[in-house]
């Protein structure tokens, strides 16, 4: 069996091919999804990819959670599809409330790119299990309306469930990555929903799947090793 992992595109993604090469290098098949396309065209997993979708007008990530193709996906994705967000991609997940929270301008109101260190908090999701929890990994981050803001309530009921998925390294020299990058509440860098099978995060994996491109790392590869192991059973 050949898994298949959908990767759309919106007006203004930037990332999609990025994220198709990621899927290839874990050994699975990526297949192209159009943002005004219902049909996931059977897939087994989704990613919704980085950029700036609809040029992020109105709201991060607003303007896409209303095309087509996320009528479908939201409905599979309640129904057990496994969906990754990546970026602009978790910006479109807490729009669409398959996650909670929200986001907003990074707190220094700047742009920010740089590689940045994470702290994995959930090795148990569909997307996660390649990873250790407690493991410390290298992901490169862009955005600039990258802070994740709750209530209360839903970030104490975050913590007490363990679906925060990934939180920002604070100690050490932010030169080196290290640091809260965008004044995420509780440091929070990623999330999952309750039954673990979307997950979104800020930092952009599918730049860190080869050594000799991209931050010369692969820490984000386990990203999508992870969902082809639950897929094929490996």
């Amino acid at each position: 069996m050949t898994a298949r992992i959908g990767v759309v595109t919106f007006p203004g993604s930037l990332d999609d091919r990025d994220t198709q090469r990621a899927i290839r290098l874990a050994g699975a098949e990526p297949v192209a999804l159009w943002h005004k396309d219902k049909d996931l065209h059977q897939v087994d997993a989704v990613v919704l990819c980085g950029g700036f979708s609809y040029g992020d007008y109105l709201r991060a990530g607003a303007i896409a959670r209303f095309s087509p193709v996320m009528e479908t996906l939201i409905e599979q994705a309640k129904a057990g599809l496994p969906v990754l967000g990546i970026c602009n991609g978790f910006q479109i997940l807490t729009e669409a409330h398959l996650l909670p929270g929200g986001m907003l301008g990074n707190d220094h109101l700047h742009f920010i790119c740089r590689d940045q260190k994470l702290r994995v908090e959930n090795a148990d999701t569909a997307w996660t299990t390649d990873y250790e929890a407690g493991q410390e990994i290298n992901i490169p981050l862009k955005n600039m309306d990258g802070r994740y803001v709750a209530d209360e309530y839903t970030l104490d009921k975050l913590e007490a469930e363990g679906r925060v998925a990934f939180r920002y390294v604070v100690r050490g020299d932010a030169a080196a990555g290290y640091g809260n990058p965008n004044g995420s509440l509780r440091d929070i860098a990623g999330i999952t929903n309750e039954a673990g099978n979307v997950v979104g995060l800020m930092p952009h994996p599918e730049h860190a799947v080869e050594p000799l491109i991209g931050s010369g790392r692969t820490d984000g590869l386990p990203f999508f090793t992870s969902i082809l192991k639950k897929l094929v059973g490996a």
